[in-house]
């Protein structure tokens, strides 16, 4: 399985770098707007159907009453095929009209100028719907390429009964405090507080941890800036609970989907995930699910949080620019995005839609998903993607974890394990 997967990862990079060389020999050539033009806008999604096949039914007819004469063509991939699908289908030229993808994958497109730039078509009242923090996830080096659409910021959830046990009355809400926990629950109870994966192909966590805990990645010559006093301690963060036995040895080799696993067996007393993720508990361990409440994600100094992003992008060599550029916009207006985050139990990505009393007041008899909503929709404001938008980021991820992976194995010192990362990194970058 995990040959498999590097055999996927490897020929997609491989397509990538075939589509980007591409993208350089055509240069950067304004839309063929207008050529044959068919009024039907082909829009993707990633694993939206057939959950919200009523909801996007309803948006669409809505749409193209409003705009007689344009149809809209729905196309739902699996999360699993779409980054090669559309690096395929931008090759052929024959991409969608508007897909929905990440802000991390967009970008590598957008360094090729494969997307429509949007600052000079959309207007700066429509530009500040949205947070500012989460529009910014979706610009490269001040260009914005793609708009934001639903989002999630990831929440403490804790086990009640295991904290209680290990005679912690609040659950912590920053890495030191969390460290302090660690050692608590453990010597009282045997389980661990936490698992966070250091796979290197996995979650982002732990290198998102060290910019909450004040780390600077790269400069802005996109060079090591990790390797720095606020870099060491984050290192020997990690290293030191992983030498003291206060995490798994599985986050070596198992990724996020093994923390959300730990948790619901009763061997983990926290989980950072999504709100959203409470149903999966709910429904796979309900008994650990009536012992859960949520917290504000755990952090640094830096009090930063968490957001990741969808979001939506036009490619440039859409036929429709105009008409893709306001179904974009339809998609992700206040009243849509507030609709389709109710229903998805997501967050939206306008200001307006997040005040909603859906997301700032508890009903009568909530529940933990309730609670966990209302949470997650509270750190929006200050909430931020923490891994900048770079190239070859994945590879960044890769050389810190290898080296963190090295640090905890005692197969070298923090401080050699830093030098080599940035080496690497930078002989790379």
């Amino acid at each position: 399985m995990r040959q498999s997967r590097t055999w996927k990862t490897f020929a997609i990079f491989s397509l990538l770098g075939v589509v980007l060389s591409w993208l350089v020999s055509c240069g950067g050539g304004t839309p063929n707007a207008g050529t044959s033009a068919t009024g039907q806008i082909d829009f993707w999604t990633m694993q939206l159907s057939p959950q919200f096949d009523d909801y996007f039914k309803s948006l669409f007819a809505k749409f193209e009453q409003e705009n007689p004469g344009v149809k809209v063509r729905w196309t739902d991939v699996p999360w699993a095929e779409m980054e090669r699908k559309i690096l395929t289908s931008v090759a052929a030229k024959t991409a969608p009209d508007v897909v929905n993808l990440n802000p991390g994958f967009a970008s590598q497109l957008a360094e090729r100028n494969a997307w429509m730039m949007l600052d000079e078509k959309i207007p700066a009242d429509v530009k500040n719907q949205y947070f500012p923090g989460i529009w910014q996830a979706s610009t490269l080096n001040g260009k914005t390429f793609g708009i934001p659409w639903y989002l999630t910021t990831r929440v403490a959830i804790y086990n009640t009964d295991l904290l209680k046990k290990a005679g912690i009355t609040k659950p912590p809400a920053t890495y030191a405090e969390l460290a302090q926990a660690a050692k608590q629950i453990k010597e009282k109870t045997g389980k661990y507080a936490f698992f966070a994966t250091v796979v290197p192909s996995d979650s982002g966590e732990v290198m998102e941890s060290f910019v909450q805990m004040g780390v600077k990645l790269v400069d802005d010559q996109g060079k090591a800036a990790f390797n720095s006093p606020q870099g060491k301690a984050a290192f020997q963060y990690w290293v030191d609970l992983y030498q003291n036995g206060l995490m798994p040895k599985e986050v070596l080799t198992e990724g996020h989907r093994h923390a959300i696993d730990l948790y619901q067996q009763g061997n983990t007393a926290i989980l950072a995930s999504g709100a959203e993720f409470l149903k999966s508990i709910a429904k796979n361990a309900p008994t650990i699910a009536q012992a859960s409440e949520s917290a504000p994600q755990i952090t640094g100094d830096t009090r930063k949080k968490n957001v990741a992003v969808m979001n939506v992008a036009i490619p440039r060599d859409t036929d429709q620019p105009d008409a893709a550029l306001k179904f974009a916009l339809f998609l992700t207006n206040n009243a849509n995005q507030l609709e389709f985050a109710k229903a998805a139990n997501v967050l939206p990505s306008t200001v307006k839609a997040a005040e909603d009393p859906y997301f700032t007041k508890l009903p009568e008899n909530a529940t933990g998903i309730d609670k966990a909503r209302v949470v997650s929709a509270g750190q929006l404001k200050e909430a931020e993607v923490l891994i900048p938008v770079i190239k070859n980021i994945k590879t960044l991820q890769q050389t810190i974890y290898e080296n963190l992976q090295a640090a905890m194995l005692k197969q070298k010192t923090v401080d050699q394990a830093l030098s080599d990362a940035a080496q690497t990194w930078n002989a790379r970058s």
